[in-house]
């Protein structure tokens, strides 16, 4: 017999004998972390879809008397067309081998004969659980290539109202050469929608080139975005082309554009208006053709208020608006983007995560993340390289927040278990809440005080009030 001590995995027995049924019962959790037994097949699919195991238990007979195979045969090829990933192991009498040897070529993993040796059945249970995994990581590769060729380099839309109608009108503006300009928090991904744009316009055969305005240095402005000609200052040892000349035909992505000081906007609003850049040391007129997009975290309009930035440039680059909302307030976006992080990091790490549990899903849609998408990507890497589980807790997200004692709503849901059924005053749940948020931490005055959003004074004096 197998010596596996801990259960993993979940299977589905379904068999209409109660006596096979009930030793299951006993035998299979000890090997299985979630075992689910059906008497009869009617509601497979229905459980399929509720418990969605790795492994399914199949008889080939349901009806008395009979013992064709026909409804095992049936119900076969309904879980291969609705669950091809999901080995199904069959159980058969004697008389059935041929019939179950014919199973297997229409797709069943193996087939165990009644009455069966426990040995037997747990190691040929246990092989089709690996099949069931090795299966779901070739499936869950082949989607993040599908999602990486669909998307260019990752734009995630999202369903919340205010990307659903960005989305509409990206794909309006995208075909044209008008200038975008994309605003929004760090972190929002304005490069990432930027690279989207010019993936769905006329221009996506040619290349999109990117300059980062803002990490620039003043002195080197000019031969990046103009170039320059041999012997043009100390280093210029080669003819150099610039970013207009390399983007002609393409994209210029200007990022971070309101950090540009109002000086080199003067020549930036020249080359845009002109379509035309002149090398650093030649007086030679390039024509350039290129569509531009500039993207910041500022506000250019009050920039523009306080004279910080050139209004005519801001007309030139605004030609078309486009904000991307915080992650804050786009909050059903998050835990989807969570599971396309952790799918990605997953198989860039190598390891098997398969999803994301209840506390974590609450803190992270709680959370304000300052940082946005970038913020939640990092949280997501840091807790898939660091997990050894298949399912991602708060702790693997936020270790600190565990050891702290858990998300707001496993405090409310202590709470909760703590008064029920009694009738009590606001007073009375108010000492409840502090005695269980003291617990979760511990005693740690300076950490409640802060869960609760109190001075740790006030703490002092409640403590006092109710005798604690």
């Amino acid at each position: 017999m197998n010596n596996k001590t801990t259960p993993d995995g979940r299977i589905l027995v379904v068999d209409d004998n109660k006596a096979i049924l009930s030793a299951l019962r006993l035998l299979l959790p000890a090997y299985f972390s979630e075992v689910t037994l059906l008497s009869t097949p009617n509601d497979l699919l229905h459980t399929m879809e509720v418990k969605r195991p790795e492994v399914v238990l199949l008889d080939m007979n349901f009806t008395a008397k009979v013992t064709t195979g026909n409804e095992g045969l049936f119900w076969l090829g309904e879980l291969g067309k609705a669950w091809p990933e999901v080995p199904v192991v069959l159980f058969t009498a004697y008389s059935d081998v041929a019939l179950a040897v014919d199973a297997i070529k229409r797709g069943a993993f193996d087939f165990i004969i009644k009455p069966f040796d426990n040995a037997k059945l747990i190691s040929t249970l246990q092989a089709a659980l690996q099949l069931s995994r090795t299966r779901q990581e070739v499936k869950q590769l082949r989607e993040i290539k599908n999602e990486i060729r669909s998307s260019g380099e990752g734009m995630f839309w999202g369903e919340s109202p205010r990307m659903t109608e960005l989305h509409k009108i990206v794909q309006k503006v995208a075909q044209t050469d008008a200038s975008i300009l994309i605003t929004g928090e760090n972190g929002t991904g304005k490069d990432l929608l930027a690279k989207e744009i010019h993936r769905m316009s006329g221009r996506s055969g040619n290349s999109m080139v990117c300059v980062d305005v803002g990490s620039l240095p003043e002195t080197l402005f000019e031969s990046e975005l103009f170039g320059h000609v041999k012997g043009a200052f100390t280093d210029a040892r080669t003819d150099r082309a610039g970013k207009f000349e390399v983007a002609s035909g393409g994209t210029l992505f200007l990022d971070e554009i309101g950090n540009l000081p109002l000086h080199l906007q003067t020549k930036l609003l020249a080359a845009i208006q002109t379509k035309s850049i002149t090398r650093v040391g030649s007086n030679a007129v390039i024509p350039v053709d290129i569509r531009l997009i500039c993207a910041t975290n500022r506000d250019l309009g009050q920039m523009v208020a306080a004279g910080a930035f050139r209004e005519d440039l801001f007309f030139r680059i605004n030609t078309i608006h486009l904000t991307l909302p915080p992650l804050r307030e786009r909050t059903g976006d998050i835990v989807p983007l969570a599971e396309l992080f952790i799918k990605r990091y997953a198989v860039k790490y190598g390891k098997t995560i398969t999803g994301i549990k209840d506390d974590a899903r609450d803190e992270l849609e709680s959370r304000e993340w300052k940082g946005n998408i970038r913020e939640l990507q990092h949280v997501v890497e840091k807790a898939v390289i660091l997990s050894e589980k298949p399912v991602l807790g708060l702790k693997d997200f936020f270790p600190e927040k565990a050891v702290a004692g858990g998300s707001r709503k496993g405090v409310m849901d202590s709470l909760k278990t703590s008064i029920k059924n009694r009738t009590v005053t606001l007073d009375e749940m108010e000492k409840e809440l502090i005695k269980e948020v003291m617990r979760q931490h511990d005693g740690n005055l300076s950490a409640v005080s802060q869960q609760l959003g109190i001075t740790r004074q006030t703490l002092y004096n409640k403590l006092k009030k109710y005798g604690m």
